[in-house]
């Protein structure tokens, strides 16, 4: 950990002195020009957390004698349909509303090889703040309930522990590493955080243009934690979204965030196929 925590140091404090401790962070950073109701970036979000997670309830009373690895790996399944369908209504979204589309919307293939070194670097500059808050509410939680308090996993890592099969293994690498960092930026940095900046920028108000960029990223990185159900993970999860966020803001690349996502879980699920 002190190996990936000291160069994670050295780049976030470089960051700090050259953006005048984050206050120039985001001078530079462009709006994305869209029309998008506000009212229609809720549908995917709506269709990913209402009727996706209703089919999977139907499908395990229909398939109640199925063993409980398969019933996960069948949730893992419809999950992956479910959001293919939101990628496909979103792409529709996007084309309808932003000016130059997709590659407005953050999507320009030409940018991925650029994107994907950069991703390292901006997970490794931000790694040592997460563990930092994991220690902090670590140490919260065993000062309030005990030295055996424990932060519980992610529920797809526990399923990866409780069951190692590999069709489960496979389909939860799939979902935590394809699927959920396309489907979550898509709908967090994408549309909420661009729908929120444009708000903002739309409204005459007396903050000042940093402020009308970092806010959104803020409020996304908020919502985007506020959605994961494990509570002692938000603080994480936030500065992992600010992250995310920032990268999407001063690229105007959408893959750049992806990636920063799909890296962090991918570490995650690699240590614990590892059992470390």
């Amino acid at each position: 950990m002190v190996l990936i925590c000291l160069p994670g140091l050295f780049l976030f404090g470089r960051w700090l002195l050259t953006t005048s401790l984050g206050r120039n962070a985001l001078a530079d950073s462009r709006p994305r020009r869209n029309n998008m109701r506000p009212y229609l970036c809720i549908i995917p979000p709506f269709i990913l957390f209402v009727p996706i997670p209703l089919a999977m309830l139907i499908t395990e009373k229909l398939a109640a004698d199925l063993q409980d690895w398969q019933k996960a790996f069948l949730n893992n399944l419809i999950y992956c349909v479910g959001a293919i369908v939101v990628m496909v209504v979103i792409v529709f979204l996007v084309r309808a509303s932003f000016a130059r589309r997709l590659k407005g919307f953050g999507l320009n293939m030409r940018s991925i090889p650029k994107d994907f070194a950069a991703a390292f670097l901006y997970l490794l500059s931000v790694l040592p703040l997460i563990f930092a808050a994991m220690t902090l509410i670590m140490f919260i939680g065993r000062l309030f309930f005990g030295p055996e308090y424990e932060i519980s996993k992610h529920e797809q890592l526990e399923i990866i522990t409780a069951y190692p099969r590999w069709q489960l293994q496979i389909s939860v690498f799939v979902v935590a590493v394809v699927i959920a960092p396309v489907i979550e930026e898509m709908i967090f940095r994408g549309l909420f955080q661009t729908v929120i900046r444009s708000f903002f920028e739309s409204r005459d108000s007396k903050l000042g243009n940093r402020s009308r960029v970092w806010l959104p990223v803020f409020i996304s990185a908020g919502l985007f934690s506020m959605v994961h159900g494990n509570v002692p993970h938000w603080p994480a999860l936030f500065l992992l979204g600010v992250c995310m966020g920032y990268a999407y803001e001063k690229s105007g690349s959408l893959f750049r965030s992806i990636f920063i996502h799909a890296l962090f879980n991918s570490i995650a699920v690699t240590f614990i196929l590892l059992g470390l």
